[in-house]
């Protein structure tokens, strides 16, 4: 059974805040400012100009909070794991 350290798992939930991060700013930058619904008539054809928001602005940005939560507590455990390496190879036998 392979236990990943201390370092490796700061590492890994740094990364996972980083994808967070990356997916909500691309769901925020994808929203389109409301406009009134209107339709396009272009050659017989009638074209709504409302596009269906996917994900709502409000979940984007509370993701975005939680990636930037997740990504200071995966440096704290970085910064942790590198400190207590440091006091064992400071420690005389």
């Amino acid at each position: 059974m392979n236990i990943p350290s201390a370092f490796d798992s700061g590492v890994a939930g740094f990364n996972q805040a980083n994808e967070r991060a990356a997916e909500s700013a691309r769901e925020i930058a994808q929203q389109q400012v409301p406009v009134q619904s209107a339709t396009v008539n272009t050659t017989d054809t009638e074209v709504d100009t409302a596009a269906p928001r996917n994900t709502p602005i409000t979940e984007s940005l509370i993701n975005l909070r939680l990636a930037e939560n997740e990504a200071r507590a995966s440096a704290k455990v970085i910064e942790t794991a590198d400190n207590v390496l440091g006091s064992l190879i400071d420690t005389r036998v």
